[in-house]
């Protein structure tokens, strides 16, 4: 990818930011009657596109505990978003301390960090008016995992937006999946599920596209370290974001078998697991990242397989 491209890209995403972005407070109407939430609405239960919600033991519990768990799980996943959206924030506050006057990745770049500004605002709101003030978002461990994020930023800024599409990936993915089944869910989540998958498209865009550019050009050391680094960042990140937390765990008595399964032990939540990052395969493989020690590792953290071919190709199946 030339500089020039790579420019015109950016200069196109700045562009979307201006013209399609949304305003939390504008544009979801959190006081609709049809935003209520109830602890006997069936739109709580957790889907089958969500690991846990496809476990046979959940699926066993009587309803209104499946709900209660379905309403701690959306907030649950709302506060994780917070926590990476904020790290995100910051490390792209102080990637943009080294831009240049000039280059169009500041203005870009700080439209995204506005952009994700807004989604933490739009997901703590969700979680107030769910009501369980108690959830928590990332455990312990995780966030001193996080404390990596500012010497990549300044020393390895590939490895940061590859952190970065670590965090984004999983939760898109998801998300997209359960609008692409055409589930009934409540409307709030609907609401602010629509807006988050909308805007990210853009986000995962300039990672991928940063990576594209630079990557290539890189030693062929780095190279090589980045393409043992990006799986494993990968499995971790899924890991982080989309695995309830242990305060989930106590709260509702999940066995320790069932976590095992759900997260990522059967074959279902092998395929999800592996499905996730279709997208960063193809990146990983366009970008000369898929050496065969890459492969190795891919297949050891049992997230290998095909490639999308094209973003966010919906999940093929073998017949």
């Amino acid at each position: 990818m030339t500089l020039s491209s790579y420019h015109e890209t950016l200069q196109s995403l700045s562009e979307g930011s201006v013209t399609k972005h949304f305003d939390p407070y504008v544009d979801i109407d959190w006081d609709s009657p049809d935003f209520a939430v109830h602890s006997d609405d069936p739109r709580w239960i957790m889907p089958d596109e969500d690991p846990l919600g496809h476990h046979p033991w959940y699926k066993a519990q009587p309803v209104a505990r499946q709900i209660a768990m379905g309403l701690w799980r959306q907030a649950g996943i709302a506060k994780v978003g917070i926590d990476f959206e904020q790290l995100l924030i910051r490390g792209l506050m102080q990637y943009l301390i080294s831009v240049p006057n000039g280059d169009p990745e500041f203005r870009y770049a700080t439209h995204e960090a506005a952009e994700e500004c807004n989604h933490t605002m739009m997901f703590q709101e969700m979680i107030n008016r769910i009501g369980y003030l108690d959830v928590v978002g990332m455990g312990t461990i995780d966030r001193k995992l996080t404390m990596v994020i500012w010497p990549a930023v300044k020393y390895f800024p590939n490895f940061f937006f590859t952190m970065v599409l670590g965090g984004e990936e999983p939760i898109d993915h998801l998300q997209k999946a359960l609008l692409r089944s055409g589930i009934e869910q409540h409307p709030m989540v609907h609401r602010v599920m629509e807006i988050h998958v909308a805007e990210e498209a853009r986000h995962i865009s300039f990672a991928h596209e940063y990576l594209r550019r630079n990557v290539p050009t890189s030693s062929p050391v780095a190279k090589s370290v980045l393409s043992v680094v990006f799986p494993i960042t990968m499995r971790v990140m899924l890991s982080m974001i989309a695995t309830p937390s242990k305060e989930f765990v106590d709260k509702f008595d999940v066995p320790a078998e069932v976590m095992r399964e759900a997260y990522w032990g059967s074959p279902g939540s092998q395929h999800i697991k592996r499905d996730v990052f279709t997208d960063v395969r193809a990146l990983a493989t366009d970008i000369g990242l898929m050496n065969p020690v890459a492969k190795r590792v891919w297949r050891l953290l049992g997230i290998d397989g095909p490639v999308s071919r094209y973003r966010s190709e919906p999940a093929r199946r073998a017949v």
